[in-house]
């Protein structure tokens, strides 16, 4: 299964879309994916089409300092929402810790559909389906 994005914490939004903006460039990746949450902008998607991110920004969720580590999580691409809701159960069952059950995450857009777990060491997995139900 490929994956679809990855996600790195930071500590400085402002700072660190100036640096992600001007060092990805180069690369063709610009930020298409803007998340703001109270007005405030609280993660920057970046890709090389529009309203399809595969690298991250953000302000760690936890709202501990961000460090390496802290923040990043890999997600993996699900053909279909009931594969979801197996990825989250088959986790769950077998040593995985909740993070967010299965359901839509329509901040990031209306098919978005993920869920989130933490593996028996604590590293952050999604698996999310982009399409319709």
């Amino acid at each position: 299964m490929p994956l679809d994005h990855v996600s790195v914490g930071v500590s400085d939004m402002k700072k660190a879309k100036a640096f992600y903006d001007a060092a990805l460039a180069p690369l063709g990746m610009s930020p298409v994916y803007p998340v703001e949450v109270g007005g405030a902008l609280v993660a920057v998607g970046y890709g090389d089409e529009p309203n399809k991110a595969s690298f991250w920004i953000q302000l760690p969720l936890n709202r501990q300092s961000a460090s390496m580590g802290n923040g990043v999580h890999i997600a993996f691409n699900a053909p279909t929402r009931a594969a979801v809701d197996a990825f989250y159960l088959a986790a769950t069952e077998n040593g995985g810790a909740d993070e967010g059950g299965p359901g839509l995450r329509s901040e990031y857009h209306p098919d978005y559909y993920g869920a989130f777990v933490r593996d028996p060491n604590g590293n952050k997995l999604e698996a999310v389906c982009h399409g319709p139900a």
